[in-house]
Formats: C-alpha cells, sequence, structure tokens
C-alpha cells in the first residue's frame, strides 16, 4: 500500500470521526506495532473505516520517512484518509529524574461514551487540559468519571503501588486502554503477580506507597505527587523502568 500523498475532507475533519495511534520509535523500529495496529483496526471497525494497512506496510512507509532514532510515528485514519507522521520523542533522562507531579482535572471522563475507550480524533478534552497545565508545575492532568472515580490521565493511563503490587483503574471507570498499559498487565501476569484492576476513588490515593504513568511516548514515568498526596518510594516502579528500558534495547537491537 503507499501513503496518501493528497487530504481529502471528511467526518474525521468536520466531526473528529477517526481514529489515531503514536508510536514509539527506537532506531527504526516501531515498538509493539502489532497491538497498535490491532487496535487501530478494532476502533476503526466502529465506524465502519477498513484500515488496510499491514505491520510490514507501515514498517515499508517508515522507512522512506526521515524519521529520528528516537522518533514517533503517527498514523491517523479516517474514512477517507490515512496518514503517516513522524517526529522527534522529547522524552527524555531528566524527565524520569524529576517524574511528573499530577493534577486532577474539572473535566469529567464520560464512561458511557464508545469513544472514551478508543484513541479518537475527538480529543479535545485532553489537549485542552495538557495546554491548562502547561508553565505549571503539573505535568499531567488525571481525569475522574462521571462517578468520582479515577479514570486516567490526559494522554496516559494510571497505576499504584502497595505491598509490592500494582492497582490500576479498570476499564470501565472510562479510559484507553493504552498500549503500554496492556504491556504491563501482561508482564505483571507473567510474573505471577498480576495487576488488581478495580475502582479507584481520589480518597484512596493516599493509601498507597507509589504512583507511576504510562504511554507508549514516555514508557513508564514515575510520579511523586498526585493532588496533596506526595510518593517518596520509586522502588517498584524503578525495576518496571527498567524492565521496560530492557524491553526497548531488545526490540531496538533485535536481541533476546
Amino acid at each position: 500500500m503507499e501513503e496518501n500523498k493528497t487530504f481529502t475532507p471528511d467526518e474525521g475533519y468536520f466531526f473528529g470521526l477517526g481514529f489515531f495511534e503514536t508510536i514509539a520509535v527506537e532506531k527504526g523500529e516501531p515498538l509493539l506495532l502489532d497491538w497498535h495496529l490491532e487496535r487501530l483496526v478494532d476502533s476503526c471497525r466502529l465506524l465502519g473505516i477498513t484500515f488496510p494497512c499491514s505491520a510490514e506496510n507501515v514498517e515499508k512507509i517508515l522507512s522512506e520517512k526521515d524519521c529520528p532514532e528516537k522518533g514517533v510515528l503517527k498514523i491517523v485514519a479516517s474514512s477517507e484518509n490515512i496518514l503517516f507522521l513522524t517526529r522527534e520523542n522529547h522524552y527524555g533522562p531528566a524527565d524520569y529524574e524529576k517524574g511528573f507531579r499530577l493534577a486532577y482535572s474539572k473535566v469529567r471522563r464520560n464512561e458511557t461514551s464508545p469513544l472514551t475507550y478508543r484513541k479518537s480524533l475527538n480529543y479535545g478534552d485532553c489537549i485542552l487540559e495538557k495546554r491548562a497545565v502547561r508553565g505549571t508545575e503539573i505535568q499531567e492532568p488525571i481525569f475522574l468519571n462521571t462517578r468520582g472515580e479515577i479514570a486516567e490521565g490526559a494522554t496516559s493511563n494510571i497505576f499504584f503501588v502497595k505491598d509490592g503490587i500494582l492497582y490500576t483503574p479498570e476499564v470501565d471507570s472510562g479510559l484507553l486502554p493504552g498500549i503500554l498499559r496492556r504491556w504491563v498487565l501482561e508482564n505483571a501476569e507473567k510474573e505471577g503477580k498480576p495487576v488488581v484492576e478495580r475502582r479507584i476513588l481520589p480518597e484512596d490515593v493516599k493509601d498507597f506507597e507509589e504512583c507511576f504513568v504510562t504511554n507508549s511516548l514516555m514508557g513508564i514515568m514515575p510520579v511523586t505527587a498526585l493532588g496533596e498526596v506526595e510518593f517518596q518510594s520509586r522502588k517498584v516502579t524503578e525495576s518496571w523502568m527498567a524492565k521496560y528500558e530492557d524491553f526497548v534495547y531488545k526490540a531496538a537491537y533485535k536481541r533476546e
């Protein structure tokens, strides 16, 4: 398949009826590409959109682009368009050393909407909330759902740690099941320490010892505070960061 060279205004442009995937690229290797495409194809099916690209197609298109060694591939799909965009991945060592401070957004996630659970072009709430904290000490807003439960970050999924066990909001709380969220869940299961998925309220946060957020570009990011709750420990978080770094290294260099 060839990459689209022209853009046709369609329902994606006019109404946000389309989907996208943002994929980390390390030394030309699109990480977890099969999972990203699986999610994109499933999302497109909701709107009757056929996404015709295989992983091999995407890898070929990526190889023809000037993508940085530590880069990003964004795929946008709507009824009349498929776009492939590349840029630099801006997350660096200083971000992980400092960690993120989180704050609750006044905007609520709508757990009744099918678009909440997909990476939709209808992304205005996330962008506006990220812009609202720009220039402050907050790096990521956290959405509650209409029931007042913690759902997700504007661009991330959230995990908590207590007694060495990971906890994360259940999908029905109103969140995008992220690719890195899936990676953590599957690897925790393999280790015999499955992640506890449940409803989590803001008042529960003080009982946790650690917190981190995940997405495909930053991987696993330590959290130093959520609202008024400070997190002093990173022990479990850093162990997961190391596991993911090892995964990325092996993927980029094709080593077992």
